[in-house]
């Protein structure tokens, strides 16, 4: 009996070792982005007219100045962030749709930086002044994967 015990826990034990590392990555910078709001990238980013890059999507990490805040087009729970690379040198413009509730309690204004950093499961944003991340813009098999497991 002893031995069954054992080996239950055992195969417990491992089973909790071989989660997902993806899962187990997220979980982590998901808790230190405290109540940040999330979205998947192909809603939430959009290359602007000038954007250098050719995949519209795709986001260098890095700081970028808030260039300008407003409603975000047929969308009214979204505001739409228009964010700039602040390094010189770089062109990189891009837009950033986020529910409205993910600016509650840490307003954006236009001339503020927001600190991008690019994560396993897609992209977390920051205010440069708080470090506080306010929106994750997750891969979109990410988002879809946790949408149906939802806790």
């Amino acid at each position: 009996m002893k031995k069954l015990r054992r080996a239950a826990c055992a195969s417990l034990l491992a089973a909790a070792v071989c989660l997902p590392a993806h899962a187990e990555s997220f979980a982590s910078s998901a808790s230190s982005a405290g109540s940040a709001s999330s979205g998947s990238v192909s809603d939430s980013i959009n290359g602007s007219s000038n954007s250098s890059s050719g995949d519209k999507k795709k986001v260098a990490a890095g700081q970028y100045r808030v260039i300008d805040i407003a409603q975000a087009p047929g969308k009214a729970d979204r505001m739409r962030l228009t964010l700039r690379a602040a390094e010189s040198g770089r062109s990189n413009e891009f837009y950033l749709d986020v529910p409205n509730r993910a600016l509650d309690g840490q307003p954006l204004v236009a001339g503020n930086l927001v600190d991008v950093r690019e994560r396993a499961y897609g992209y977390e944003f920051a205010n440069v002044q708080t470090q506080r991340p306010f929106f994750l813009a997750l891969h979109d098999d990410w988002y879809s994967e946790l949408r149906s497991n939802a806790l």
